[in-house]
């Protein structure tokens, strides 16, 4: 008749195939929320460490990190 077998099912009736689109979006939409969610929190967790870059650099220069000279340098690069 059409070219297709009896019974064949194609794209699973008339609506079918629809349906499977919208499945796999609803997966894809779901996967892309809770990947964007990480990325958020990592981020939000990153920033509310709630130390400045002098308040590090005065800490590495307590536990002998860096030395004096390096010290000054850098937080005279920091204040620019």
């Amino acid at each position: 008749m059409n070219g297709f077998p009896q019974g064949s099912g194609h794209m699973m009736g008339y609506g079918g195939g629809m349906y499977m689109w919208l499945f796999w979006i609803f997966i894809v939409g779901v996967i892309a929320y809770f990947v964007l969610d990480r990325i958020k929190h990592n981020q939000n967790a990153q920033d509310s460490s709630g130390e400045s870059p002098t308040e590090i650099l005065k800490k590495r220069y307590a536990r002998g990190e860096i030395t004096k000279e390096e010290f000054d340098r850098i937080k005279k690069e920091l204040e620019n």
